[in-house]
Parts: structure tokens; sequence; C-alpha cells
């Protein structure tokens, strides 16, 4: 590669409307460039990148067996709704109709199309089968934001096992669990496994490997004194046991004009949050439903998804909840509800001497004893936890880190087998039906985190295993004919070594080709000068420390192999 013939279009300046470091860098080093709200076209240098990102999964999927596919990624929508998906995806599924009609999808996951093929598996002596692909996949992401991070068209790497019995998932489970620790130690990501829930693909036994950084949009609970760590939407924490006082034979009505919040009923009537039951009023698919939560702890929506199993949960509008309970937000309560069902978190369960809203307009309950006064149907954990609440593991003291998701993994079990009739025979001839698991990596979001993670002032500072190149041969005079020969004979001895190297041979300042060196991250320079030439030597860089050092011109092949092998 010669510089000079490359399209690296480097910008000075950082774009106005880029928020996150890896957004603005990639846009700046000239790997990226936007087509529209979440669709990006990857220049040289970023195909360079994505190419080598997937050069390392491709390699650790196939050290445990992994054999790659490639599907539609247009597909029947009957195929989505015979596995139940088809309405829950929403509004973030692309759908379009063929000419003749048809419904078809833009593939958002592949799921369903895996398990259709996995329909010719027909013998428990073909499992476990590890099959993946590395595909395109669309997701109508309302908010794009932060470059590659969260956009509408990306590629994934998404694996499939199949084995004969819940035994042979977990094995599988953890091979993939330790091919994609591997893949992240590789790609130089911080990646830290989390628990987390399994969403709208089902299963269980679910965790994100998150990375670490400001860019991220999702919260990791973790404890620094031992390994416990979950996504917020999965997270739980241990509460201090509370002793309450008992209190009166019945609950006792409080007038409370102007209350509407539950800072104004601490504030006016000096009832702590954590003394008030929070009355949230969800339409849970279709049904008007009562959530219980201590006053001072938010709803976890996730969690509550999970807890119901419900395909959609909305807040109740102000109309519906007065038409139910006969009284508008701020005043809201359970007790002596029959009529709806009721769901109550966890740290609800039997407090007494507690207060809530007595469902009339300006007035509360006091003295209400959850087990005596409220008919809770439902007792789950829907509550977000807190920074600084106790690990339940060790008793530490929780942080709260924000992280982006770069790699997902979880067990479906037989959910997608079941509903599309997929079964082979067993050892004694009878069928059986086979248990999956899922295994995901965003290639382009990987790209992004790594950036997130491998960066200065100066610009990209990309590991050698994924950087566009691994040298740059920078020659500072074009116009010095003994300059021009002895760069071009390194780089021809460099590429010759096997060295992935570009030549920067433009009629350019040397401030200029410093300043993109630095900016695209390409981890070795070596400069060739006529100074230095004169006495025989080069000088050669390193991008990520900054060192310096002058070394014969013919031994400069080998030195760099060196520092590339370490």
């Amino acid at each position: 590669m010669r510089w000079s013939q490359l399209h690296i279009p480097t910008l000075r300046e950082d774009p106005a409307d880029a928020d996150a470091a890896s957004h603005r860098l990639l846009l700046r080093a000239g790997f990226i460039r936007q087509l529209m709200a979440g669709h990006y076209s990857l220049l040289p240098l970023g195909v360079r990148v994505r190419a080598k990102v997937i050069a390392v999964i491709q390699s650790s999927a196939g050290c445990i067996g992994g054999q790659e596919f490639l599907l539609p990624s247009m597909q029947p929508a009957e195929l989505w709704e015979k596995s139940g998906r088809l309405s829950v995806m929403g509004e973030e599924m692309f759908r379009l109709r063929d000419r003749k009609g048809a419904e078809v999808v833009l593939g958002m996951t592949h799921e369903e199309v895996f398990t259709t093929l996995a329909g010719e598996l027909s013998s428990y002596r073909e499992l476990p089968q590890f099959w993946y692909q590395i595909q395109v996949k669309f997701r109508d992401e309302p908010r794009p934001k932060s470059g590659l991070m969260r956009v509408r068209e990306f590629t994934m790497k998404d694996s499939y096992s199949f084995d004969l019995d819940d035994a042979g998932l977990d094995a599988s489970f953890e091979a993939h669990r330790g091919a994609y620790e591997r893949i992240f130690a590789r790609l130089g990501i911080p990646a830290i496994a989390v628990e987390a829930s399994s969403g709208n693909m089902g299963g269980s036994d679910s965790i994100e490997f998150m990375c670490p950084t400001p860019a991220g949009e999702d919260l990791v609970a973790r404890c620094p004194d031992c390994d416990y760590a979950a996504n917020l939407e999965k997270a739980t924490s241990a509460l201090a046991p509370v002793a309450d006082e008992p209190g009166p034979a019945a609950p006792q009505q409080l007038a409370t004009p102007g209350v509407r919040t539950i800072e104004d009923l601490d504030k006016l009537h000096g009832v702590t949050a954590d003394r008030q039951i929070k009355t949230l009023v969800e339409v849970i698919d279709g049904k008007l439903t009562l959530v219980l939560l201590r006053g001072d702890h938010p709803l976890s929506d996730q969690k509550l998804l999970d807890a119901t199993g419900a395909a959609s949960i909305r807040p109740a509008q102000p109309e519906e909840i007065v038409a139910a309970l006969g009284a508008s937000p701020g005043s809201l309560g359970a007790v002596g509800v029959t009529g709806l069902p009721v769901i109550g978190d966890f740290a609800l369960r039997d407090r007494r001497s507690m207060t809530t809203g007595a469902n009339i307009d300006d007035v509360h309950l006091t003295g209400v004893d959850v087990a005596r006064d409220i008919s809770v149907g439902t007792w789950a954990d829907v509550r977000e936890v807190r920074a600084g609440e106790p690990c339940t593991r060790c008793g530490g003291s929780l942080e709260l880190i924000q992280a982006v998701e770069v790699g997902h993994i979880f067990k479906l079990g037989r959910k997608y087998t079941t509903v599309l009739g997929v079964s082979v025979l067993g050892p004694d001839g009878a069928a059986i039906t086979p248990v999956m698991g899922c295994y995901g990596i965003g290639v382009e979001r990987a790209m992004a985190a790594i950036a997130e993670t491998h960066h200065d002032d100066a610009g990209l500072t990309w590991p050698v295993q994924v950087a566009p190149a691994q040298a740059t041969v920078i020659l500072l005079s074009t116009r010095d004919e003994s300059a021009r020969a002895a760069a071009a004979t390194l780089y021809q001895d460099l590429l010759a070594a096997g060295v992935d190297v570009v030549l920067d041979d433009r009629e350019e300042r040397p401030g200029v080709k410093f300043k993109d060196a630095e900016l695209t991250g390409i981890p070795f320079r070596l400069t060739v000068g006529s100074r230095d030439l004169a006495d025989g030597l080069i000088e050669i860089t390193s991008r990520a420390s900054g060192e310096k050092e002058r070394v014969a011109v013919a031994a400069a092949v080998g030195h760099l192999r060196t520092l590339l092998a370490r």
C-alpha cells in the first residue's frame, strides 16, 4: 500500500456532531463516513480493521469446531410468526412486501433460519453442532448515535449450538464463553462478563460481555470486592433488614392536599421515601396491572418483562388510571384493590406501618400492613439496584459503571427447535428435540470499542492485531533520491517479511505525515530521513508508547518483527 494511492480523507478538526471518542476519531482518521442516521460507509482503512476483527473471530470460532454459514438477510415473515417473535420485535424490525404481496423482514438475528436448517439433522450422532455466520443485520433503531455504537445496519457474528441435552448445552456454553474471552483479549477489548437478561431472544443463563467506556449507554453493577457483575437490567443487591414497628389495626386516612410525588409526601408530611409504597399502573399485554415498589426504588422495565414473560409493557394513560382506580396519579394505592393484578417487589414483602395512596385524590393511607391490606398476586424482583447497595455475594459496596455491550451469549433451550419442529433420533430410536445456545458479537461495535479504549490526544492507537497496517514507512523528503530508494527498498523488504506496511510517499510536509500516522493509529512508524541515512540509520517509533530508537537500516526489518512479535 502506498499512501499516495489510498483514499484516507483525514480531518484536522473534530466533527461537530460526533459525541463518543470512537465516533470522532474514526471520522477524523478517515475510517468511516455517515450516509444517513445509523448507516455508515466503511472506507479502505475501516474495511481493513473490520477484516482483521473478523479474522480473530473466525480463528477462535474454528478452534472450538465452529462451521461458518452465510444466510439470507431477507427472510419470510411467516417464519418469525411461527416462532412467535414477529409481533414481539415491534417497530425495530424492518418489514416490507415483495411484488407478489408476500410479507418479508430484514433479519435482526437468525435463530429461526438456523433452526430451519437444523431440521436436516437426523441422529444424535450428529450432535453437537456449532454453526455461525458473519452477516449484516438490520434494526430500525429509533435513536442512532455514537457512530458505530448504535446503528441501524451492522455486521454480527451470530453463533448457534445444537445439543442433545442440557449437559451438552452447558459444555457448549462454556466452550463459547472461553472462546469469547480469548477473542476480546486478542482484540484488546477489556470486556467484563456480566449476568444479563435474555430479552426477546428467550432462554436462560445469559452473559453479556461489556466494555467499560464513558460512551456506553448501559450500566453495569459491579462489586470491587468479588467477581459479581451484572447488567443493571439483571443486577440484584442485598437490602438491610428492616424491623417495622407494629401499626394500627387498620390503615388510617391522611389528608394530603397538593401531594403528587414521593418527594412531596416526604417534604410536607415527613414520610420518608423508604416508608412509602409507590404504585405504578402498567398495561402488561393489554391488561391493566398495579406494580408496587418501595418509594425510593426505581422500576426496571426489563425485570418486569422477565418476571411476567410479557410481550409488551407500557405505562397506563391518565384516563385509564382514573377509570380503573377513581383517582389521579399521586394518590394511587393497592389497598383493597381486588379487580386488578398486583405485582409486588420483594423489598415490600411483610412490611408494616407503610404509607400509600388511598385511590382518593389528595388522600393517603398510613399504617399499611402489606400482607394484611394488599392482595399481591405475584412477588418478584423488579427494582433497579443503586450504587452503594450491598453485594449479594460478599456484602461489598456495589459500583455502577458505564459500558457498551460487545458480546452476548445465552442458552435458548428448546424454544425454537420445538416450535419449528426439529428433532433427531436418540440412541433408543425415540425422537429428541435438540437444545440450543446462541452467541453473538457485533463486529463494527467491537471496532468502536477498541477505538474507545485505544486512543490518546493525537488519535487512535490500534493494537497490532487489528490495525489497518502494522507499520508505516515515512519518507521525509521525496526529493532526496537516496532516501526515496532506501524507503522503497525498506518497504519491499517488509512486505517480503510478511509485515503489513504502508509507504507514505506523498508530496507532503513531514509534520502532515507524522500527524496522519498518529491519527490513524498505525502501531509502528519507520522514518527514513537524509540525516539518519547518512549514518546508516532509520528511526522506529512506537505509536502506543511513543518510544523512539534508531536502528541500522540493515537490521530494521528484523528489529520490527521482534517488536511485532512482542
